[in-house]
């Protein structure tokens, strides 16, 4: 599940996560054994992440695009806050695309993939403190930016 949620975290596409997380277990089966150095989460998770960053390269090779660059189709609703809401996820991902690590991955860890600070310390090596320490620096970072933008 958390090797799901890491993908989820990174993709925001159910469909990849769920291919990228199959694919995972099984080059963890089929290719070099676990080593022991770290956690059995960080060592999928770096296989996760591996296969994921060559799903984007072969998606730019083939001219695809990205996962976060779908389009969607608009839920009903009332559509001036549809688009209010869409326009401030997106100024968010603006910022977090250009933070630096690991702001930007335990922030997408904890918010898209809705880990736990402990479990966010394990892929990491750290412990929760440092997680929650990450995180909550990380929305500052963000919610300063903001300010900075509007003002």
């Amino acid at each position: 599940m958390q090797v799901y949620s890491f993908l989820m975290a990174r993709s925001g596409d159910r469909t990849l996560a769920e291919e990228l997380t199959a694919q995972t277990f099984y080059k963890a089966m089929t290719g070099p054994a676990f080593r022991g150095e770290g956690s059995p989460l960080t060592w999928l998770c770096a296989i996760a992440k591996n296969l994921y960053a060559d799903e984007l390269r072969r998606r730019a090779r083939q001219g695809e695009a990205a996962p976060d660059e779908a389009a969607e189709m608009p839920a009903p609703g009332d559509m001036a806050a549809e688009a209010q809401d869409r326009d401030e996820a997106f100024r968010i991902h603006l910022i977090l695309h250009d933070m630096p690590e690991p702001y930007k991955e335990v922030f997408q860890l904890r918010v898209f993939g809705e880990l736990p600070f402990a479990r966010i310390g394990q892929i990491f090596g750290k412990t929760e403190t440092w997680a929650r320490v990450t995180y909550h620096r990380a929305r500052l970072k963000i919610q300063e930016r903001m300010v900075e933008d509007d003002g």
